[in-house]
């Protein structure tokens, strides 16, 4: 399976970003997908989570209410709208297949 995400850059506090992780050569599914994030020196955190069906979602306490997570699995793509961007998120944030750990390159989110 390979994943891909895009949508990452520099932005203003206060501002947005949507990333996108589009996924390809998964022979079965879909799965359980998250979002997570490493910033230098600091523990890698998972950010949020949505289920094979969308029905349910997590989210850290630290993006609740300002980061949504959703899917679209005819286009095998994961997304997470992310609002009201602080310098605390600044990091490169990267999506994973929760069953198996299998995860992108990282896109990197730089807030200032």
């Amino acid at each position: 399976v390979q994943l891909v995400e895009s949508g990452g850059g520099s932005v203003q506090a206060g501002g947005s970003l949507t990333l996108s992780c589009s996924v390809s050569g998964q022979t079965e599914g879909p799965y359980c997908m998250g979002w997570f994030r490493q910033a230098p020196g600091k523990q890698r955190e998972g950010v949020a989570a949505i289920s094979a069906g969308s029905g349910s979602s997590y989210y850290a306490s630290s993006v609740k209410g300002r980061f949504t997570v959703s899917r679209d699995n005819a286009k095998n793509t994961l997304y997470l709208q992310m609002n009201s961007l602080k310098p605390e998120d600044t990091a490169v944030y990267y999506c994973v297949v929760v069953v198996n750990g299998a995860r992108g390159q990282g896109t990197q989110v730089t807030v200032s």
